[in-house]
């Protein structure tokens, strides 16, 4: 669960990409360093980085999937699923295994990964994925979503109660409130 600082959907989105700067400086169960870099986002001090990065990043392994490391015939997936409203733009789509590929199907990145592996969410999906998620939610108007209105404002239009119920995350303020709101 997020720290108490964590108030609105823009505040997740932030601190899961301060979790992705943490891992990537090699300091990943930095939870000071986290809160510094989550502060520094939502604060404007510092931007995340372009998409151009996640290109290049993606790139330097091309043959190899995103997802597992399987190398091979890889295929394009779009990481917020069209199915679930996602767009078929550069920004919404890894080259991944046609395994990876069939085995997350028509879910959403988090939903895929549970609340359990979400430290294990490969850093190019992940980055790609909050910033289209923020653009999406920018686009609904949903970034200042507080969670006190979460069970009014936000649960009502999300199909992953399920996955909630189960982990006991109700009307609480997940990864998956990011993404529950995008469905068919």
């Amino acid at each position: 669960m997020p720290p108490a600082a964590v108030k609105t959907i823009r505040d997740q989105i932030f601190w899961q990409y301060a979790k992705l700067i943490s891992k990537s400086a090699g300091l990943g169960g930095s939870r000071g360093f986290q809160m510094k870099k989550f502060i520094q986002l939502r604060d404007g001090d510092i931007v995340w980085s372009s998409t151009i990065r996640e290109w290049l990043k993606e790139h330097e392994k091309p043959d190899e999937c995103i997802y597992c490391g399987a190398k091979g015939p890889l295929t394009t997936e779009h990481i917020l699923p069209r199915s679930c409203g996602g767009p078929d733009i550069p920004d919404n789509a890894i080259r991944v295994c046609r395994s990876c590929n069939s085995g997350k199907g028509g879910k959403r990145l988090y939903e895929w990964m549970g609340l359990d592996g979400i430290d294990t969410v490969p850093r190019i999906a992940e980055g790609k994925y909050l910033k289209l998620l923020y653009e999406l939610h920018e686009k609904r108007g949903t970034l200042d979503v507080d969670k006190k209105e979460l069970g009014s404002r936000m649960c009502p239009g999300c199909n992953l109660r399920p996955l909630c119920d189960e982990e006991g995350t109700v009307e609480k303020l997940t990864v998956y409130c990011l993404e529950g709101i995008f469905h068919k």
